[in-house]
């Protein structure tokens, strides 16, 4: 089958009703951001306290056309924090990357977009990234991340200093508006590209919905039919349907995936396979899950040592595990290991477990557990 011929004309989902999936002709062969291609139009979001680099380059190898960092201080940035130059590290197999960064002054977000644009070619980004849309009250009272959604004309100020800075493309992930009394995702994204902005990101809810409720996909629709640039949409994505759906009804040029992938990298596996083959692939298994739960610490380990990947990787771990035989006995377990030796040896002996009950084939819908919403990400 060709990767723009339209897929199957039913697809089961997950309550057994068959319903319509149609992908639009040529929705597989991707996108550019200012001359960066994306291979697929699905891209992993920037999800603050879990997009550590691990979990960038398992979603990458899954199928992620693209990866982002966890929102960076252009404030630490520019006084050279060492902890702040740290979130912006990557692996080569990451590529293309963008890093987010937040922050409200035009002039000091010109110059974290500089610090960036000088690092050494294999350290500097493809992307920078600004956070406009993360509704966490200790970012909006800095006049950030959702709070720049009230203030348009800071907004193009911001892109319009950033864009002069530097020669990486510069893009914006946004929300719909403040609350339901000022959507203006269409000014918005107009001011946007009219500032420079190569592309914007769109999580479609208010600041005041912040993950609650139904994501409006049809304003996706409404500034993707307004602008130029490339328009992601983000919001409601929860399986290989979903972002299929979203792009058929809405034009949008990608689709960010982001609680999707906790514990489940293979989304972008099944997301792929669907549209590219008009395939539909199962699940992951249990060993597959805790496998990749083992291999996510040890790299985790080469990043940040032993004691510290142990407790960052609790959250991993407790998304990997979700839905398995016995996980709320082993969360209890993994919740009290001190070292990733511990909690590597942990996981293994729970497999072992799930083999000796002939369950390490068992592979539970992702979609019948979903994962709690991270504090702060936009």
């Amino acid at each position: 089958m060709s990767t723009t011929e339209p897929l199957p004309p039913e697809i089961l989902l997950a309550d057994g009703v068959p319903e319509p999936v149609l992908a639009p002709a040529g929705a597989a062969r991707g996108f550019e951001i200012g001359g960066v291609r994306m291979d697929s139009p699905f891209v992993l979001a920037p999800l603050a306290g879990v997009s550590d680099s691990p979990f960038r380059r398992l979603a990458r190898e899954q199928g992620a056309s693209a990866v982002y960092t966890e929102m960076v201080s252009s404030d630490g940035l520019v006084r050279g924090s060492q902890a702040t130059l740290e979130y912006c590290a990557f692996d080569p197999s990451e590529r293309p990357i963008g890093i987010q960064l937040f922050g409200s002054d035009p002039a000091t977000m010109a110059d974290a977009a500089r610090v960036l644009s000088d690092l050494p070619a294999e350290q500097r980004p493809d992307l920078i990234d600004i956070n406009m849309g993360c509704p966490v009250r200790k970012v909006v009272n800095r006049c950030a991340g959702a709070a720049l959604l009230q203030d348009v004309p800071r907004i193009a100020a911001i892109v319009e200093a950033m864009s002069a800075a530097t020669s990486l493309p510069v893009t914006a992930k946004i929300r719909l508006g403040w609350d339901g009394n000022s959507r203006n995702v269409v000014e918005v994204a107009r001011a946007l590209e009219a500032a420079g902005a190569s592309a914007v990101a769109i999580h479609a809810r208010t600041r005041a919905e912040k993950f609650e409720g139904l994501a409006h996909w049809d304003m996706i629709g409404e500034a993707k039919a307004a602008v130029g640039i490339p328009v992601i949409g983000n919001g409601d994505v929860r399986n290989a349907e979903d972002a299929v759906r979203m792009l058929r009804l809405t034009g949008c040029d990608g689709v960010m995936l982001g609680r999707a992938a906790f514990g489940d990298p293979w989304v972008f596996r099944r997301i792929r396979a669907l549209i590219e083959r008009g395939e539909v692939l199962p699940p992951p298994s249990a060993a597959e899950r805790l496998e990749a739960g083992v291999r996510h610490l040890g790299m985790l380990v080469g990043s940040v040592g032993e004691e510290h990947a142990a407790r960052e990787m609790r959250k991993h771990v407790a998304w990997y595990i979700k839905g398995l035989p016995n996980s709320a006995r082993v969360r209890e377990q993994v919740n009290r290991t001190r070292t990733a030796t511990e909690l590597t040896a942990l996981l293994r002996d729970y497999l072992g477990e799930l083999a000796s009950q002939g369950l390490e084939a068992f592979a539970p819908d992702p979609a019948a557990h979903p994962v709690e919403t991270p504090r702060a990400s936009g």
